[in-house]
């Protein structure tokens, strides 16, 4: 897994709790890990992971909860082509959280969830501004700017 590629399972994976007809639901299955690079994974092991990822993201939990997918990650040195490169032995959960890490280092407080209480999706803010709060405009944006407008026009 790339960096690309470890941005868009980490977000992919967060995303797996939506909200549908008004209900929490989970649609981490065996098919999304086998999608998502995780075939043998665990299913039980892939949703600890994403929970303490949303806790984490959310604020709710430290970041310091997330070591516990870091053991054993080394990287070591090569030559390749006349040049050094560095070899990453990692596995799949570790280089979700690697993921992140590049993340807050890269794009610090892009990566966050929506702006809506009632979604429980996450976003990654690629904006010039740095200022989208939904994950989707189309939806819960259209939704918290109407709601808006109405409790204006009501109050």
């Amino acid at each position: 897994m790339n960096v690309g590629e470890g941005e868009t399972v980490l977000l992919d994976l967060l995303n797996t709790t939506p909200v549908v007809d008004d209900r929490p639901t989970d649609v981490l299955t065996g098919e999304w890990l086998r999608s998502h690079g995780a075939s043998g994974r665990r299913l039980a092991d892939v949703r600890r992971l994403r929970d303490d990822l949303q806790r984490v993201v959310r604020g709710g939990d430290p970041a310091v909860v997330l070591t516990q997918y870091l053991d054993g990650v080394t990287q070591t040195p090569a030559i390749v082509d006349g040049a050094v490169e560095w070899r990453l032995d990692a596995d799949w959960a570790a280089r979700v959280v690697l993921a992140w890490g590049e993340l807050q280092a890269s794009m610090p407080g892009r990566l966050r969830p929506c702006a809506n209480g009632e979604c429980h999706l996450f976003l990654l803010d690629r904006s010039r501004a740095g200022t989208a709060r939904w994950c989707s405009m189309e939806v819960c944006g259209n939704r918290m700017k109407a709601r808006r407008h109405y409790g204006r026009a009501k109050g």
